[in-house]
């Protein structure tokens, strides 16, 4: 199913990974085999995936089908948002000035700090008693 047109790249945030396929298309944007509106609820949510796209300004110019796995819906939006940006940089070394401007091609390195030995969280402690 695989057209030479077709770019592939994958984009991650904190436990998030997002394999995204981009074809030249008529602008349907599909993750997980459903209408991105409906995968992600909201507004902010699908601002981040549709930034990308609007700084290339080629909302309508392409298909986008997603496999998003792993960590929440703003972590997925964020891997989204990446993989595309990196799609269209594949599609048009051009758009690399805009993007980076808009922060867009920077993989976001916070992760989740992992919990240690001898307390119940990252950072929290057990209550101390003094007697």
């Amino acid at each position: 199913m695989s057209h030479a047109s077709e770019i592939v790249t994958t984009g991650r945030r904190k436990d998030a990974v997002a394999r995204v396929r981009v074809a030249p298309g008529t602008g349907k944007i599909e993750i997980n085999g459903r209408p991105f509106e409906e995968y992600f609820p909201t507004t902010n949510l699908q601002g981040a995936v549709l930034q990308p796209l609007q700084v290339a300004n080629s909302v309508n110019a392409f298909d986008v089908s997603v496999n998003a796995h792993g960590g929440g819906l703003t972590g997925q939006a964020g891997a989204v948002r990446l993989a595309i940006a990196r799609a269209l940089l594949q599609s048009n070394e051009e758009l690399r000035k805009p993007l980076r401007e808009q922060g867009l091609l920077t993989r976001d390195p916070r992760m989740k700090e992992r919990k240690k030995p001898g307390q119940p969280g990252a950072r929290r402690r057990f209550q101390f008693s003094k007697r």
